[in-house]
């Protein structure tokens, strides 16, 4: 049923099993982004983009002085990270937004923003338009904060999986409406920094320290420049 829903249904589906599924970002990915948000806070306000069951949304609330916020297109997804993230330590105020990550219903309003295994969800060709909406809601200063990798080896198990997966999903999406939009391989260095730096933003990018299947993680810390 999920497979043949658009991607929001889906998702409503999926929502009460999602964290025990392998789609959830891994919490020692989660907790890696901690410690570094730490060399790097604390904050007043954070936005976790694409917030899913709240996982991200954890991570950031003990780091943060006001209020975290969390937007999502799954009316499902929101109502279980509601339930979680209430559970979560820290005393910062929580917000919840069904919406669309390509037009924010924010202002200039946070210190800090993140993205936990979303990337896929978002066309490349929207990619211009996310970066800007995350420009936009960021004061001067403020930190877009994500882990992504380098494109894989051409023969590694990896990338040919990734491209069979696409390759499958863009079949099903030529031959099912509505489509549903999940591909890997996106949101990659270094054209993603490149991207960022276009849209005003300085980039850093750190090697996490994992070894083994995470050894290819890599954090990046764009700043909004203030001009």
């Amino acid at each position: 049923m999920q497979a043949l829903s658009s991607t929001e249904r889906g998702y409503d589906l999926l929502a009460e099993k999602f964290d025990f599924t392998p789609f959830r970002t891994p919490q020692p990915l989660l907790d890696a982004v901690g410690h570094h948000l730490d060399t790097l806070g604390p904050f007043n306000s954070a936005i976790d983009l694409c917030c899913g069951t709240g996982a991200g949304m954890a991570v950031i609330r003990p780091r943060c002085r006001r209020v975290v916020a969390g937007v999502d297109f799954s009316q499902g997804m929101i109502e279980v990270a509601r339930r979680f993230v209430a559970e979560t330590p820290g005393m910062t105020k929580i917000e919840l937004v069904r919406g669309n990550v390509l037009s924010l219903p924010f202002n200039a309003a946070f210190d800090l923003a993140v993205s936990f295994g979303a990337f896929g969800h978002i066309l490349p060709e929207d990619e211009p338009r996310f970066v800007s909406e995350i420009a936009r809601v960021l004061r001067p200063g403020g930190r877009f904060v994500f882990v992504t990798t380098f494109m894989p080896p051409i023969l590694s198990p990896h990338y040919l999986f990734s491209r069979l997966f696409n390759a499958a999903m863009r079949a099903r999406n030529f031959l099912i409406r509505p489509p549903f939009i999940m591909y890997y391989l996106t949101f990659l260095l270094p054209e993603v920094a490149m991207l960022l730096n276009q849209h005003g933003f300085a980039v850093e990018v750190r090697d996490m320290g994992f070894k083994g299947m995470w050894s290819a993680a890599r954090l990046v810390i764009a700043t909004r420049r203030s001009h």
